[in-house]
Parts: structure tokens; C-alpha cells; sequence
């Protein structure tokens, strides 16, 4: 799809990347703004200048990687330009956004599970939080989610693993799947 979109200026296959790319883009960059309307600009933003740079996508090893760093980026000079000079630092983000009721898994597992993992995931750390969501929810690769969001890889493992740890150590998540367990 991006060597179709660099070589041949292909609109079908540009169509096909925004439709696979801007939710969790959407979400990303709501979850930085806190505001869905500028989030969705600032989505619009990144495919612009997508097709705007198109001959040299060919260039890009990670697409996904690049837009999402497109999207913190553009999210962040939003931040700096109407935020008084206020510093946001990751501690502070709210990562409520990256919630998908509508996600396979979710369909699949009951809605008590459903809102207790919920409930058990905004009471993580707000880093740990994001970094959480955008492996699990958006399915970004831990190399994928340092770069976009510049730490090491080794923090990103280890705030998975802390994020792990205290959604399986939650006492109203061990009761449901031991009622679940139950029904074999």
C-alpha cells in the first residue's frame, strides 16, 4: 500500500491506509489535545502531509511508526501553542481515549469483565496507562511505541509488565474470571 501510494499516486490505496490508521491515530492525538475536534484535525493534518509527501514515502521503513510520530508531534506543537507555555509531560496524559468498546475482544468477553478491565486500566499510571493501550489496543509493537513516544524499549517492557501485574493482581478482575471459569 505505501509503494502504491508513492509510485503510482494511488488514491485507493491512500483511502485504504486513512481507513485503517485514523481511528487509532485519532485516539492517540484525543488522548494528548483532549479535545475530539482537534484531534480529528490534527488527523487530517497527518494524511495531508502524507499525500503531500508521498514520492518519498518509499523511504519510510515504518509508516505506522512515522505517523503516530507525526501525530505526537502535531499534537504537542497544539499543546505548546495554546497551552499558556504549560509543559505536559506523559505523567499527566490522559489516556482514557484508547478505550474501544467496539474491539473484537471486547465483543467476545462480558460487559462485567469488560468494565472492570476498564476501570482497572485508568487506575494505572497515566504512562504505564498509554503505554499499555497503544500494545495492547492499538497493537503497536514495543519498538514501535518507544519511538513514537522516544523512550527505550526496555521502559516500554517494563511498564507492560507493571501493567500486567496490577490488572492481574485486581481483586474484582480475579472474582469475574473465577465465576467465568466456573461455567465450563
Amino acid at each position: 500500500m505505501q509503494l502504491r501510494i508513492a509510485l503510482y499516486d494511488d488514491m485507493k490505496a491512500y483511502k485504504q491506509l486513512y481507513e485503517q490508521l485514523s481511528a487509532g491515530l485519532h485516539r492517540f492525538s484525543y488522548s494528548l489535545v483532549r479535545s475530539a475536534e482537534v484531534a480529528e484535525e490534527i488527523v487530517s493534518d497527518v494524511f495531508i502531509k502524507v499525500w503531500q509527501m508521498r514520492s518519498k514515502l518509499q523511504e519510510i521503513d515504518n509508516l505506522r511508526v512515522y505517523l503516530y510520530t507525526i501525530a505526537r508531534n502535531l499534537s504537542l506543537n497544539y499543546l505548546a501553542r495554546n497551552a499558556d507555555s504549560r509543559v505536559i509531560g506523559l505523567d499527566t496524559l490522559d489516556g482514557s481515549a484508547f478505550i474501544d468498546a467496539n474491539s473484537p475482544a471486547d465483543i467476545c468477553i462480558s460487559a462485567d469483565l469488560v468494565s472492570q478491565m476498564r476501570k482497572i486500566i485508568q487506575q494505572l499510571p497515566p504512562q504505564c496507562r498509554l503505554i499499555f493501550q497503544l500494545v495492547r489496543e492499538e497493537g503497536l509493537r514495543y519498538k514501535e511505541v518507544a519511538a513514537i513516544l522516544e523512550i527505550s524499549p526496555y521502559t516500554v517492557r517494563n511498564q507492560m509488565a507493571i501493567a500486567i501485574q496490577k490488572i492481574g493482581e485486581a481483586p474484582l478482575l480475579k472474582d469475574i474470571l473465577s465465576t467465568l471459569g466456573t461455567y465450563d
